[in-house]
């Protein structure tokens, strides 16, 4: 499907730039000038724009609201050393965006209409971006039904729609993580592989009892029968375990994370040796017991790289070890992911788009 209708953009009259304090900026809370929209109607993608950021109206019959036939993605803009605005692996967001769309009976975006809104949308509002160190503007893509039908089945019409949101780290300290055995995040055969918006939804109670307990987010174990590690939250995982980086391998039931796949090609680049196989349960815990697990961590757009400082397991906290100099493998994984998104090193996987 070729989009050749051009964007129409409409800028806004006063920028809410004056009233930001960017040395304390929440993670998702605040949003930046413009919006992009583009609706699906009768087959094809139009109307395309940028416009001022604000409401939408909808009816209370919108499908969506009731069978929730919505996704998303999560992106970043970064300034690079010379204050170029610079995007990070965008195709594959897009790549990501349409698997998600082709699971939930959604049309697919063109990767090209993809890019090309994510480019104009974040250089309109290039002065949203912040300076600070580890300070990114955040990009929302999503896509939800907007048939006005309370009757199961996919919608004909949709909306696509993009914000942003200039945001410092989404966690600031390293994480406690409780493994959950009772509740289950994504089944076989089911929507876990995709950013589905009822994915997240399905997670907040488990996470809200592992908060409750102390804990920051939740390791999901598989649903069959909560032996083996799948995902840390909104993140995926990694575990070093001697010398070997290990992460749980592929499948229906965890996301295919961008970060994720950025880390593996990194830490072969660092001749780290990193495995991609079953983790279990059993596995991690013996090994914090012998004091082989010597670092875990999460990686995910918003948190990029999270230490795990404790991971609880049947009412036990296994505290990890804490100094940089035994965490070598996120220090050094994460400076070179910085180094290659601020231009201090040759981006050699050319992973970094200029907007």
């Amino acid at each position: 499907m070729i989009v050749t209708e051009e964007i129409e953009i409409t800028e806004i009259q006063h920028s809410k730039l004056p009233n930001i304090d960017f040395s304390n900026l929440p993670f998702g809370k605040v949003f930046s000038d413009h919006m992009f929209t583009a609706l699906y109607k009768n087959g094809h993608w139009s109307e395309l724009k940028i416009t001022p950021f604000g409401k939408l109206e909808f009816s209370p019959a919108l499908i969506t609201l009731h069978y929730g036939q919505a996704i998303f993605e999560g992106m970043k803009a970064y300034r690079n050393d010379t204050s170029e605005v610079v995007l990070f692996r965008p195709e594959e967001n897009s790549r990501r965006f349409n698997k998600s769309a082709a699971r939930l009976c959604m049309p697919e975006i063109p990767e090209a209409l993809f890019v090309e809104a994510v480019r104009k949308l974040v250089s309109l509002d290039r002065d949203w971006v912040p300076t600070t160190e580890q300070g990114s503007l955040y990009i929302r893509p999503h896509m939800f039904a907007t048939d006005e039908f309370v009757g199961v089945h996919p919608s004909t019409e949709y909306m696509f729609c993009i914000f942003t949101c200039p945001s410092g780290p989404y966690f600031s300290r390293p994480v406690k993580v409780k493994i959950e055995t009772e509740f289950t995040r994504a089944a076989a055969g089911g929507i876990g592989f995709s950013k589905a918006a009822a994915n997240y939804a399905g997670a907040l109670y488990p996470t809200k009892i592992a908060i409750d307990e102390g804990f920051d987010q939740v390791i999901w174990t598989d649903g069959a029968e909560h032996n083996y590690i799948e995902e840390a939250g909104t993140m995926n995982v990694f575990f070093r375990i001697g010398d070997e980086l290990v992460t749980p391998l592929l499948g229906d039931t965890i996301l295919d994370g961008i970060t994720r796949k950025s880390v593996i090609q990194v830490a072969a680049d660092l001749n780290i040796p990193v495995k991609q196989r079953r983790v279990s349960i059993v596995e991690i815990i013996e090994a914090s017991i012998a004091g082989t697990l010597l670092e875990a961590f999460g990686s995910g757009t918003a948190a990029t790289l999270s230490s795990i400082a404790e991971i609880g397991f049947e009412g036990k906290r296994y505290v990890l070890p804490s100094t940089i100099e035994v965490r070598s493998y996120i220090h050094a994984i994460s400076t070179t992911l910085d180094k290659i998104k601020s231009g201090k090193i040759a981006d050699t996987h050319h992973w970094i788009v200029k907007v």
